[in-house]
């Protein structure tokens, strides 16, 4: 029967790589354990909110903590972090030496005495003391001099950078972000990256809500708008980043000769904004070189994706595909996130001299935040594996189909069901592969920020290479993968016996699809700029007046790489279906010969397609060893 059946994807499956599935259960039944344990154990709602030095936390209901008796009060209405000695904070051990209580509204003028402590409780509501002092007694009592803020109380303003209420003195300003600012950089990386998120949380939301719309309207003009696409993009792309090094430039240089800088943040701001600018001038110049290069190649990707955009016609829920894997690792992250706060509070809370109430983290803390960062790149990985896994499905299922205008009944469904009952084991090894070379490039990448101040240049340039090689490995590989997908899809075969057949396929025929796959990644590469671009341009615009506290320099970082992944996201669909959709020809080719007994699946704008392109490159060929031997033999005959 199997002989009398034509070639096209198997019918009679079987689990692929069902230990690897196997293994992944079980490693997430880790990641589970850690997650209870941060729940029981931590409280995020301290890094997030603030707390103050008596173990509560802003803004919510406490439970008293055993020895300190201000503990355990009703905070839901004081939300603001105010320290009494604000002017002259100091460092310790990672911890402000003063002070801090919560109350609910910063002081918005000086407060000169006691008694204007006094009014401004009973007029605010705010009480500045210590909790146990009474109102009425702030002008009393001997002690209120240590039980209450140093005076003059400088006017504050609430910030929301963790619910501080922040000095407007220019001099106590300048202490108070100084000492802000080195907490934040002794932190861990997680802790930074999330004090940046919080910092501009708000224009970080506003620009990522920006480069979904990019993408998803870049997705619908691949679809529907071919013929003037490349062009058009091609434009924007050369506009847009000769715009966007130019602002750069122009920031780092109105930043330079600013008087007025004097922070800590505002000095990291601009040597950010250098390595910006250096970045941005060098792929600016390297992409106009290569479009420069590939201009008389690039009318043939009209083409390409004029047959990408059929495909995709009659499977158009393949659109909505990178949406839902959008919104799965959205969820996926927050709750990564949360889980991290959750671990990093992870402590017992101790009583200290005068009932004040610190936490000390536990043992073990560090393993289990290791452990939950593998996951978070395995299970990304992971979800990406099986959007990529699904597209390739419905893309096979309708190449081989004998009825071009009649397509199978949902295909993309039917992908899903395959993945899900035979193949989840596959992507979980192809993820899995991906992370274990993306860990060693982290570690590199951090032990160079550790040692970046002791080492002499020949490690700074051992760690660069073997930076950049993991980095190229990493990329060569996930190309590679999808064509093991592909493969799987297809032949039903677990992960190393479709990347053994995805191999011989590819030598067979690298000549013939490498060219076309390479200007198609080429264009959709182009199109990823485009979404970064514009959507950095927006973040510029956004925290460029905001030179105060807050780095913005990493809000600004993380919505360009949220641009990127979310425009690699949506843009992949055209990438998949070009990759999977010249496997497919390959294979076609391989195995029918066009006859009436093995007739070609393939469509026959594609075959014409394939053919111009491989002549255009065989007379170039033709070409150059025609000049090579006319220059030999004009050499030869030449007289004396």
């Amino acid at each position: 029967v199997s002989e009398l059946r034509e070639w096209r994807p198997v019918i009679c499956r079987k689990c692929t790589d069902t230990l690897w599935l196997l293994l992944f259960f079980l490693f997430w039944a880790g990641m589970m354990f850690i997650t209870g344990y941060a729940v029981m154990a931590g409280s995020a709602e301290r890094l997030v909110l603030g707390y103050d030095s008596f173990g509560n936390v802003c803004g919510r209901k406490n439970t008293p903590v055993e020895g300190a008796p201000l503990s355990g009060q009703d905070m839901r209405d004081k939300k603001y972090v105010f320290f009494l000695n604000s002017c002259s904070l100091e460092m310790q051990s990672l911890k402000i030496s003063s002070v801090s209580l919560c109350v609910s509204s910063c002081p918005q003028e000086q407060l000169n005495s006691l008694e204007d402590l006094q009014s401004f409780a009973r007029n605010n509501g705010s009480c500045l003391c210590i909790y146990n002092l009474n109102i009425s007694n702030y002008t009393l009592n001997p002690k209120a001099a240590e039980l209450c803020p140093t005076l003059p109380v400088p006017p504050s303003k609430s910030f929301p950078l963790f619910n501080r209420c922040v000095p407007q003195n220019p001099e106590c300003y300048s202490k108070y972000a100084t000492v802000l600012i080195s907490m934040v950089n002794e932190m861990d990386i997680f802790h930074r990256i999330l004090s940046g998120i919080l910092a501009g949380r708000d224009a970080v939301i506003g620009l990522s809500c920006l480069a979904l719309a990019f993408s998803f309207i870049l997705v619908l003009a691949f679809r529907f708008i071919q013929t003037l696409l490349v062009h058009t993009l091609i434009a924007l792309v050369v506009f847009g980043l000769l715009f966007v090094s130019g602002v750069l430039w122009w920031l780092y240089y109105d930043y330079r000769n600013d008087p007025s800088i004097e922070l800590e943040t505002e000095k990291e701001n601009v040597k950010f904004l250098l390595g910006y600018a250096v970045f941005s001038t060098i792929v600016t110049v390297v992409l106009l070189s290569l479009i420069l290069v590939l201009r008389k190649r690039l009318q043939y990707t009209v083409q390409l994706f004029q047959i990408v955009g059929k495909i995709i016609g009659r499977i158009p829920f393949l659109l909505f595909q990178p949406l839902w894997t959008f919104l799965i690792l959205i969820v996926f992250w927050v709750f990564w996130v949360a889980v991290l706060l959750s671990l990093g509070t992870a402590g017992t809370a101790q009583t200290t001299s005068g009932g004040q109430v610190e936490y000390r983290a536990l043992s073990g803390i560090s393993y289990m935040a290791w452990y939950h960062f593998v996951g978070l790149i395995w299970t990304s990985e992971f979800i990406l594996a099986c959007q990529q896994i699904t597209i390739a499905g419905a893309v096979i299922t309708c190449y081989f189909n004998r009825n071009k205008n009649r397509p199978p009944p949902h295909p993309v469904l039917s992908s899903i069901s395959v993945l899900f009952c035979y193949h989840l084991g596959t992507a979980i090894k192809g993820s899995f592969l991906i992370t274990i070379l993306r860990i060693p490039r982290i570690v590199l990448c951090c032990l160079y920020n550790i040692l970046k101040q002791k080492e002499g240049a020949c490690a700074k340039c051992l760690f660069k290479c073997c930076f950049c090689g993991f980095w190229c490995h990493e990329n060569v590989l996930r190309y590679f993968h999808q064509h093991v997908y592909t493969t799987t899809v297809i032949s039903g075969t677990d992960f190393c016996t479709s990347a053994k057949n995805a191999i011989l396929i590819l030598e067979k025929n690298s000549a013939q699809l490498a060219s076309i796959s390479c200007l198609g990644d080429f264009i959709l590469f182009l199109g990823k700029v485009f979404v970064v671009c514009f959507t950095v341009f927006g973040g510029l615009v956004a925290f460029n007046y905001h030179r105060e506290l807050q780095t913005w320099v990493v809000p600004l970082l993380l919505v360009g790489f949220f641009a990127y992944l979310m425009s690699h996201n949506f843009l992949s669909v055209f990438q998949v279906t070009v990759d999977a959709m010249l496997l497919c020809f390959a294979i076609d080719m391989e195995t029918n010969d066009g006859s009436a007994e093995k007739p070609y699946f393939v469509d026959q704008e594609l075959l014409n397609f394939v053919s111009q392109s491989n002549k255009l490159a065989e007379g170039r060929k033709h070409r150059s060893m025609r000049s090579f031997q006319d220059n030999e033999d004009g050499t030869e005959l030449q007289p004396m």
